[in-house]
């Protein structure tokens, strides 16, 4: 999904339709409620698509990209997990970090105020 969202932000699609999972349409709200996204929508099947799908509207303020850059941090052979206190900050706030935790997916910023830790998901700068 990620790697997707940065391609079609670096060829200016107006937007990128995907194979929808829970994990995937919360990642694509917290982009959402940030501004990194125009508009999300979950699609029911049908018989063109037997299955789900997440069309993703990618946002360009004042014609440049929302998205600079994304970044996935934790891999499936190499999850990092960060406690709240030792949760990294981004550029000064030019950005996010999605993290994953008990309480569900939320920002760094978020999971510091609920000084929950987790695994860190991805990183994603403006």
């Amino acid at each position: 999904m990620l790697t997707t969202i940065r391609n079609a932000s670096l060829l200016a699609k107006p937007e990128v339709v995907l194979p929808h999972s829970h994990m995937k349409a919360a990642i694509a709200k917290i982009l959402k409620d940030h501004g990194f996204l125009a508009e999300v929508s979950i699609g029911e099947p049908d018989e063109d698509r037997p299955v789900r799908t997440l069309t993703l509207g990618l946002a360009y303020p004042d014609g440049l990209p929302a998205i600079r850059s994304v970044r996935r941090i934790s891999t499936p052979g190499l999850r990092i997990y960060r406690k709240a206190a030792a949760l990294p900050r981004v550029r000064n706030g030019f950005g996010i970090i999605v993290v994953s935790t008990p309480k569900g997916l939320m920002t760094d910023a978020q999971a510091r105020r609920q000084r929950m830790g987790g695994e860190v998901v991805c990183e994603v700068l403006s």
